[in-house]
């Protein structure tokens, strides 16, 4: 079946179509809000109300960009909301002018991670980094975008990327062992 035949039968409120849509996408939307919310059960919740969010609002996708992209925007958006909930967005402005603090090489850096790993010292980082860190690197978000989101300067939010890829690399200079060949790998 595809998207556009999935969606209509969703439309027409048939459940099999239905728990068929969340069976596709929850793994994948499960994985997008554990990024931004530290507790399994937080993004659940947000993950539940995301997709309550998803039918309701099934009427208003145009099939002109990717269906999985629209869900995506609204896991992500309801993943934020669950954080302002649940984890007051803390970022952090002290030592703005530290060199230190600053990423001082690529982020395409060429340490392998296991998919595991990567999640793990994401939630590491503190909320505003990582939060930040989720909607530019890994969502494409613009800075402005960010901004506009999260109710913060471009500046602030380029400065968080910055804190965040650097503090990132500093634990992953600290010993990390990389990851297995037979395991499947990202690269950071």
């Amino acid at each position: 079946m595809t998207d556009a035949d999935l969606i209509a039968a969703c439309l027409r409120s048939e459940p099999r179509a239905q728990r068929q849509l969340y069976n596709q996408f929850a793994g994948l939307m499960l994985t997008v809000c554990r990024r931004y919310l530290k507790r399994q059960e937080d993004a659940e919740e947000a993950l539940l109300l995301g997709f309550t969010k998803v039918f309701r609002a099934l009427h208003t996708f145009k099939q002109e960009g990717s269906f999985e992209g629209w869900v995506r925007r609204i896991m992500v958006n309801e993943a934020l909301m669950e954080l302002r909930r649940r984890e007051p967005l803390h970022l952090s402005f002290e030592d703005f002018a530290q060199p230190e603090n600053l990423a001082t090489t690529p982020a395409t850096a060429d340490t392998q991670l296991q998919a595991e790993e990567l999640l793990a010292l994401l939630q590491e980082l503190p909320t505003g980094y990582r939060t930040v860190f989720n909607l530019y690197a890994l969502e494409g978000y613009s800075h402005l975008e960010i901004a506009e989101a999260l109710g913060i300067t471009e500046g602030t939010s380029k400065s968080q990327l910055s804190k965040a890829r650097a503090l990132l690399q500093r634990r992953l200079s600290g010993g990390r062992a990389a990851a297995p060949a037979s395991q499947p790998v990202y690269s950071l």
